[in-house]
Order: structure tokens, then sequence, then C-alpha cells
């Protein structure tokens, strides 16, 4: 199959699925409709993305991880202060939360995160790798920087995904809240070996 078609396949795979789950629960939109929604062969998913989980996936990290990249590189290159990670994280929550396709997106990522739908290894982009978090908590070892990152999305993701499940966004105090927290957790001193 030629690099265009398929490109094109797979993007029109991507749209379908997202125009469904924007009206239907993610349990109630099969890949035989994703499919056949796109206009694509039924196996279409299954060769382009190896499953439904693996589809959403892809979705959210093209979706999505240009609103991460480019500031997290930025900031992370600079040694910036954990409170401007938090930040370069945070940002884009508040901008989605606002937007009903953007809501949509952190269902899914809540989904695929909080309800463990997707294993951490199937992430692909940087900034969606758990392991990319690991030496960017100086005071802490790599393995209690990775367990304080990994409790800080759980929240962040919980509370915006919780939000958009509801069809509204956290208030500027809430989000003022969660930031103070996730920065303060981020920063404690350890007493215990890493």
């Amino acid at each position: 199959m030629p690099a265009r078609v398929s490109a094109a396949t797979r993007e029109r795979l991507l749209t379908a699925a997202e125009r469904l789950l924007l009206t239907e629960r993610y349990d109630d939109v099969s890949v035989r409709r994703i499919c056949t929604e796109a206009g694509a062969n039924p196996a279409a998913v299954h060769y382009h993305f190896g499953s439904k989980e693996g589809l959403v996936v892809a979705l959210l990290e093209e979706r999505l991880g240009a609103l991460w990249a480019e500031r997290l590189t930025a900031v992370t290159a600079a040694a910036g202060p954990v409170s401007e990670i938090v930040d370069a994280v945070l940002t884009p929550f508040t901008g989605l939360a606002a937007d009903p396709l953007g809501r949509l997106h952190l269902r899914l990522l809540a989904q695929c995160v909080i309800d463990r739908q997707v294993g951490p290894d199937q992430w692909q982009q940087r900034w969606f790798r758990i392991d990319s978090w690991a030496d960017l908590l100086p005071q802490v070892g790599e393995r209690e920087s990775l367990r304080r990152w990994m409790l800080a999305f759980d929240l962040i993701i919980m509370r915006f995904g919780r939000a958009a499940a509801e069809e509204r966004a956290l208030s500027p105090e809430a989000v003022a809240t969660l930031r103070a927290f996730v920065v303060a957790g981020l920063t404690a001193p350890t007493g215990e070996p890493s």
C-alpha cells in the first residue's frame, strides 16, 4: 500500500473514531463501526494501530502531543524549577477543558491512564512516557521521582477527566489549588533513600 494511501486511511480512522467518541461512550464504539465510518477495510484499525486501544493512544498522542512537547522540552532543557514544569503540564489541560473536542481528549486520557486501559509501554511520544520524567526531580532518586510523577499525573488527569466527563471546566481556584498541591508533592523532602 503506498505511503500516501496508508497515511490517509490512518487519518480517516483517527477522525472517524474522534467523531464517534464525541457523542458515544467508548465501550459502545466498535472497531468495525470506526472502519465503516472511515470508509476503510474492516481490518484497517488492526493494521494501522493493532487494536482499539492502540488507535486511542495514537489519537491522543497526535492531537495532544504538540500541546506539551515544545513547552516541556524548553523548560526541562533550561533546568527550570518544578513549578515551571507543572505549569507547562497544566496550561494545556485548562485549554482542553474549555472545548468539547478537548474534553473528549481529556476523558479518553483519563480512561487510558486512570483506568489503566493502556499500558505504559504503549505510549510512543516522549512526554507520554513516564520514564521521560525520571530525572526531573533532582532532590530525589529515580524511583521516588517516578512514583511522585505518577501520583501527580493520576491526580491531574483524574481531576480534569472527571470535570470533562461532567461537561465542565475546573474553576481557576481549583486549578491553582491543584497546581500548588502537585508542586508541593513533587518538591517535598524525603526522609527515605530512593
